[in-house]
């Protein structure tokens, strides 16, 4: 079996890989060769893959996911393709749209081109639950529509509809996860969780949007790879699975949380001006990918949550670099 990886040396990607070469994702004995391929734009980090550098099964190819030529060389040989590559920044995406339909539509309709062109037996398309816009009670299931808020959450909902047009048009094997707020070792200091408690140990203030009433459910990252995983070796041509994390807290409630963890009080607590459009709640309904291919959480959020503010503890090396002056 040989797998090819996009946006590998990123926050979800990288942990999907060291999970998977490291057997904790499940039996991967007839796993050949494990391809790894990143731009490297600032989200990406080739740290990320230091423990499996030397591990035989594994290679690097540094390269842009719009490069249909290099695609087209690239794919041939490879049993899956796992396309995590994508510009996910909110914010950004705010102030500037472009980059994120470059990457995130042309860039998966590229991919898809030679994935179809390649005969690749299957595609797992990597997306997230911001395409169902905001949700005030209940949750998403799998045929909510994508009503999407901001020009990132936009950008993933094209590509999610272009993977589904290759699995019917072309009668492609693709699968579509959609997962919730990810947490975790190695995501980028950018990010919620990382950005408070990295600002906390350096003594900053943390800011929180508006409120901070809104309201997201959080997914350990290792959990998330497991269910990818899952979808990957069980689940089924043409199906869409939502990944949730069972988790859900209020921006300010997880703000709390971490300031309680690491002892310091709430005067730390900044409140700033909302994002545009911010929407106020997401929750998805994973009863689906539960039954058909048996996933459910392993990490509760209090210990993934403790585990978490001791990685950001002892790898300063990893994250200081990465933040602002």
């Amino acid at each position: 079996m040989r797998i090819l990886i996009t946006g590998g040396a990123g926050f979800i990607g990288s942990n999907f890989v060291r999970n998977l070469l490291a057997g904790n994702l499940g039996d991967v004995s007839d796993l050949e060769r494990l391809t790894v391929l990143d731009s490297l734009d600032y989200a990406g980090n080739m740290n990320n893959l230091l423990s499996v550098s030397i591990d035989s099964r594994f290679r690097f190819i540094h390269g842009d996911i719009r490069d249909f030529e290099m695609l087209t060389s690239l794919i041939p040989g490879h049993d899956i393709v796992i396309h995590f590559a994508a510009k996910s920044h909110v914010d950004q995406s705010i102030h500037n749209a472009q980059p994120f339909f470059a990457t995130n539509v042309l860039g998966t309709q590229a991919l898809l081109q030679a994935a179809l062109e390649s005969q690749t037996k299957t595609f797992i398309h990597v997306s997230t639950d911001e395409v169902y816009g905001s949700i005030s009670e209940g949750s998403w299931t799998e045929s909510s529509p994508l009503l999407p808020n901001s020009p990132y959450a936009a950008s993933k909902g094209s590509s999610d509809l272009l993977a589904r047009s290759y699995w019917r048009t072309y009668d492609m094997d693709i699968r579509i996860t959609r997962c919730t707020n990810n947490y975790g070792p190695n995501q980028h200091p950018e990010k919620f969780i990382p950005l408070l408690i990295t600002n906390l140990i350096e003594g900053r203030k943390i800011p929180i949007y508006g409120d901070g009433l809104n309201i997201r459910d959080w997914l350990h990252v290792y959990d998330h790879c497991r269910a990818i995983w899952m979808v990957a070796t069980k689940g089924k041509s043409g199906e869409i699975y939502n990944i949730g994390g069972g988790a859900e807290y209020t921006n300010i409630d997880l703000a709390r949380k971490i300031l309680t963890s690491l002892d310091i009080g709430t005067s730390q607590i900044e409140h700033i001006q909302d994002r545009k459009g911010h929407d106020f709640r997401y929750s998805l309904d994973y009863s689906k990918i539960s039954k058909e291919v048996g996933y459910y959480p392993s990490i509760s959020f209090d210990s993934g949550i403790e585990s978490t503010i001791s990685w950001y503890k002892e790898n300063k090396e990893w994250w200081v670099p990465l933040k602002p002056t």
